[in-house]
């Protein structure tokens, strides 16, 4: 075989969906073993709300630096690799923030986290896309959904431990060995589909080194990212606060809106593909933004709880389908799946993820919650009216296979 070619490890489409969705669902679980269990490891340590709040940014701050590194290795040598290595080294570093009993200790537990969760999330959505162009329709947003299933699992398991006195180091360690069985067992059917770059060649994966429109498209798509997870990450912080605030509801009512939101997620992830099969990724996230803004608008003007409830549902739908389309479109704007452009885009919609909740907190400090969260719904605005960057790339270059479920370019 030549050294220009193109090496791939034999993997049919179904066995590496599968392998991939596992891989999805195993980084849900594990990311739910730190965010069920914050309040025991704050109160352990003898973190207070600012010191976590700066943890927090640690954590934040390690997972960007973690996501640029492993988009240039996985340019180098392809996404399978780096997937199973961070998600090995994720099964084994969950356990320092679970049995550190210091705010030293602590911090450099989430460095440690928040850089091999970054380089795995970057890795596995860049192993998506080589996997659902090898897929008859689109599957991405089905890949998010199993992240979202294995959350709520994992939460699941963290709450059961909590309630039957399991120490937490316990319970995150057997499910740390739990989910590094399911990636032993699975890690033979990803895909592997690189041409290594020699030392000293240029690779045209490199975002410095594509042309100024393409440079252009590929900061839309970032800030686009940023806007719709800067939307989502509201309802993970606000939602159940939202209506405890607004209709001094209990926090079990309270709990009902983010409950709600979170399940039509899940369940529009699972149907979205199909959506983009027939209408085209740009229309899903327009109509999606939309429907999300409206969703939020609804929860802000609502006159009962109730219609909170069904604003946040309404939220959950369009919000699903937004950021999946996204990182489809960055790992497709160059011949070969870029890990750079994906680790740019992925990496800007985590700050957004970030930045969204704590810019409502502000904000909402000096005119309250309802009107801050109009915040997100101006996010939603700029997303569906920049939904075109998603659109399937168009090259004028001599003709290639087209992806099974997209027609040939005109």
């Amino acid at each position: 075989m030549s050294a220009g070619s193109t090496t791939v490890i034999a993997s049919t489409p179904s066995r590496a969906r599968i392998a991939v969705s596992a891989v999805f669902a195993v980084n849900g679980a594990l990311a739910a073993m730190w965010v069920a269990h914050v309040p025991v490891i704050a109160t352990r340590t003898g973190a207070d709300h600012t010191t976590l709040g700066l943890l927090l940014l640690i954590l934040g701050g390690s997972a960007f630096a973690g996501m640029q590194l492993c988009g240039v290795a996985i340019d180098r040598w392809g996404s399978r690799g780096p997937v199973v290595i961070a998600a090995a080294a994720l099964c084994l570093v969950m356990i320092a923030p679970a049995t550190v009993t210091s705010v030293w200790a602590l911090a450099l537990a989430l460095a440690m986290f928040g850089f091999v969760n970054g380089a795995l999330d970057v890795s596995m959505n860049a192993q998506a896309v080589v996997v659902e162009q090898r897929c008859p329709r689109p599957v991405m947003s089905s890949f998010h959904a199993f992240f979202s299933l294995g959350g709520m699992l994992g939460s699941g398991v963290a709450a059961l431990g909590l309630v039957l006195g399991v120490p937490v180091p316990a319970t995150v360690a057997c499910v740390g060995l739990v989910c590094a069985v399911v990636i032993a067992s699975t890690a033979a059917h990803l895909v592997r589909a690189t041409r290594p770059v020699p030392a000293g060649e240029t690779d045209d994966r490199a975002v410095a080194g594509f042309p100024r429109g393409l440079r252009r498209r590929i900061a839309v798509m970032a800030a686009v990212a940023f806007a719709l997870m800067l939307a989502e990450g509201t309802a993970y912080d606000w939602s159940a606060l939202h209506l405890v605030q607004r209709f001094g509801t209990s926090d079990a009512i309270g709990a009902i809106a983010f409950a709600v939101f979170s399940a039509t997620m899940v369940i529009s992830r699972f149907l979205v593909d199909g959506v983009v099969h027939r209408a085209g990724p740009a229309a899903v996230v327009r109509g999606g933004a939309v429907l999300a803004a409206v969703g939020l608008g609804l929860v802000i003007l609502a006159p009962a709880p109730l219609i909170a409830i069904i604003g946040w549902a309404v939220f959950g739908i369009g919000i699903a389908g937004g950021v999946p389309q996204l990182f489809t479109a960055a790992g497709n704007i160059t011949d070969r799946p870029s890990g750079r452009v994906i680790s740019t885009v992925v990496g800007t919609g985590y700050l957004g993820m970030l930045a969204g909740p704590a810019s409502i907190g502000f904000v909402s400090g000096h005119t309250g919650l309802g009107t801050a969260l109009w915040i997100a719904v101006a996010a939603l605005v700029f997303a569906a009216s920049a939904a075109m960057v998603v659109r399937p790339r168009r090259t004028s270059a001599a003709p290639t296979t087209p992806r099974p479920h997209e027609a040939p370019s005109a």
